[in-house]
């Protein structure tokens, strides 16, 4: 049998068709219905573990992303965190030179995001109820800086290292 035919059949029965549904852990293999994937999963099991736990090494150490640039000037932005902002807002990394060049350029008592011109808030509460919503949205930079806040304790939230710990293993998850 070719590889094509293969992967068109039925591991247990060697039935073909359009119905069949992959292996959920390795997607190498297919099956009819849930009874052939019961009966053939001995067989299968030591490749199938194998290979998710390839495929998950393929997503954990593929190469990350590019540094981004800022959004509003469109320059790289500066490896040193504190010569960048994270917007709890909009969930964009500014880099510094933009948000101080928006508060000088306001000069006025409310300032706003330089991206999404959505009001600071007021309190740190504000920032971080802001922040725990781009969590809610799959942030990860939003997670890792929730994450600091609960491993450091203050800032409006009480030390929670195991919670700090879960936020930090979510964003490297997502990269």
């Amino acid at each position: 049998m070719s590889t094509a035919e293969l992967l068109s059949t039925c591991a247990a029965c060697g039935k073909g068709g359009d119905g069949l549904k992959s292996c959920t852990a390795c997607k190498l293999v297919k099956y009819c219905n849930v009874t052939c994937q019961k009966a053939h999963r001995p067989k299968h099991k030591k490749e199938c573990k194998m290979r998710a736990s390839e495929i998950f090494d393929e997503a954990l150490f593929k190469t990350p992303p590019p540094n981004e640039g800022c959004p509003i000037c469109f320059l790289r932005l500066p490896l040193c965190e504190s010569e960048k902002q994270y917007r709890s807002c909009c969930g964009k990394m500014i880099c510094i030179g933009c948000g101080y060049t928006d508060v000088i350029a306001r000069a006025s008592t409310e300032q706003s995001c330089p991206f999404c011109r959505t009001l600071d808030a007021t309190s740190v509460q504000g920032v971080i109820e802001r922040m725990k919503e781009r969590v809610v949205a799959g942030d990860a930079i939003a997670m890792r800086t929730l994450g600091q806040h609960y491993f450091e304790g203050g800032s409006g939230v009480s030390q929670d290292i195991n919670k700090a710990l879960e936020l930090w293993h979510r964003a490297a998850k997502l990269g």
